[in-house]
């Protein structure tokens, strides 16, 4: 039973059973109506499927722009029917599908619902022509009812939010950026001067993750809209929201330190007049950083320090001996001193991101 709930919380199981529902409950419907429509009741069906989408704003949108679409296909295949009847059927058809093609084109109206124009206006010159009044009827208004059920199934059925699906891609790029931070301390550590390649191209798998993630945020804030629950779960929602928008902030600040550290390599320039071990300190800054990254989430009470705690601390301790290297160091070797500095700066900003700021006054 709790493997059926768990599965029923993530959002493809959950539009699968709207879809599901509202499919049936259309057909149910269109069959009870007068013979000239109920003939065609699996147009309705076809409209519900259109319309259940992961949101409820999504749903209606779908519905009335693919409606519209259909109306517009459906017109523009009579009218150039009607004025080239004594056109051979063959560039009537090839003359209506470049219109409608040309007609889709109009994205900022019809958006993801724009192929439908082609669709129905093959549809009504080679099915629908004969009677094209009673045609529209049948398809366009099935399909319309078909939509609305949709809709609504979405808005009463477990109207989703997206929370679920928000939540891991934020987990799933928190862990792509500690991975990276801890491979870059490693290297740091070893005394290697990274390879530009190699982290090019790891930038573009955190890149793929980060666009994943603000995806998942935005259909949050949409999934909201004439959403029935949106005020239950406002709190978890803005919360969501600001944690992808502190781990967005730390990705484009750990790409900067990225950069300074395989472009000018600090750890290699002799800026550590101190025998501290410069490669050894910045690994540490960096791992301290990808654990703080990695451990989001107070465990505790808050009477006693918890995991989270412990990862602060160290990563704070690691940030301080960075600026204690700084500052023992010189400008003698301008490129490398100035990309230490840029680092410790970077670190603390990341850390202050993610919510670590009741330790780093003691990072001075």
């Amino acid at each position: 039973m709790k493997g059926v709930w768990m599965w029923l919380h993530r959002p493809a199981a959950q539009r699968g059973v709207r879809a599901a529902v509202a499919a049936g409950l259309a057909w149910q419907v269109a069959v009870l109506l007068p013979p000239l429509l109920s003939e065609y009741a699996y147009y309705a069906p076809l409209g519900a499927v259109i319309a259940v989408h992961p949101t409820i704003a999504d749903s209606a949108s779908a519905a009335w722009r693919s409606v519209l679409a259909m109306l517009m296909g459906f017109a523009l295949a009579y009218v150039v029917y009607e004025l080239t009847r004594s056109v051979p059927d063959a560039l009537t058809i090839a003359l209506i599908v470049a219109l409608a093609i040309g007609v889709e084109q109009w994205r900022r109206l019809l958006r993801d619902q724009a192929s439908w124009v082609s669709f129905a206006a093959v549809l009504m010159i080679t099915v629908g022509a004969g009677q094209p009044g009673p045609y529209v009827l049948r398809y366009a208004g099935l399909t319309l009812i078909g939509a609305a059920i949709g809709v609504l199934v979405t808005a009463v059925l477990f109207p989703p939010l997206q929370l679920t699906h928000a939540v891991d891609r934020i987990t799933a790029t928190r862990a792509v950026l500690a991975e990276h931070l801890h491979d870059m301390a490693g290297t740091l550590r070893e005394g290697r001067i990274p390879d530009p390649a190699e982290w090019t191209g790891r930038n573009h798998r955190l890149d793929r993750s980060l666009d994943r993630m603000r995806a998942a945020e935005r259909q949050v804030e949409r999934a909201r809209l004439a959403n029935p629950r949106a005020r239950r779960w406002k709190g978890r929602a803005e919360t969501i929201r600001d944690e992808s928008r502190a781990v967005d902030r730390v990705a484009v600040l750990v790409d900067d330190l990225t950069s300074l550290l395989v472009e000018f390599h600090p750890h290699r320039r002799g800026v550590d007049h101190a025998d501290a071990g410069t490669g050894w300190v910045l690994g540490e800054a960096l791992d301290g950083l990808a654990g703080v990254l990695s451990t989001p989430y107070h465990t505790g009470d808050g009477t006693a320090p918890d995991e989270r705690d412990a990862r602060i601390a160290r990563a704070v301790d690691a940030l301080h001996r960075l600026v204690g290297l700084v500052r023992t160091s010189t400008v003698s070797d301008d490129e490398g001193f100035f990309a230490l500095g840029a680092v410790a700066v970077g670190v603390r900003r990341s850390l202050s991101a993610l919510g670590a700021q009741e330790r780093l006054s003691s990072a001075t």
